[in-house]
């Protein structure tokens, strides 16, 4: 049976990688204001491979306790939190197309990782 501990540090691992998207926004910000010799842009670069890289270390940890397909479906929240880093840093707005396709994300996620349990409870 997955944790709640488990599935807390698979999230945590999904909000890591949800900071590439703040990193490489800032990067191409960066380019667009600064060109190709701004020192930001190389930055905000690293910070984006630094961040996957981190990401990729702990996400080989965090599935060895968590079913693949579960870990899978769950990582697609990537799209919530990044959304949400562009509303909070970048000022965007979200549209009701974006709202609702975050709500079938959410509703896919909840039903993969409900019936992933149901699925233990029964072969138990």
């Amino acid at each position: 049976m997955v944790k709640v501990k488990d599935y807390f540090l698979l999230h945590i691992c999904i909000i890591v990688f949800s900071l590439t998207s703040v990193f490489s926004k800032a990067a191409a910000n960066r380019y667009n204001e600064g060109g190709i010799y701004d020192f930001k842009l190389y930055l905000f670069a690293f910070l984006m491979l630094a961040v996957c890289a981190v990401y990729a270390f702990f996400w080989q940890k965090v599935i060895k306790n968590i079913d693949l397909h579960v870990a899978y479906a769950n990582r697609s929240v990537y799209l919530i939190w990044a959304q949400l880093w562009a509303v909070m840093i970048f000022g965007e707005h979200l549209s009701m197309k974006n709202l609702i396709g975050l709500a079938v994300v959410l509703v896919g996620v909840i039903v993969v990782s409900l019936n992933s349990s149901y699925e233990e409870e029964v072969n138990e």
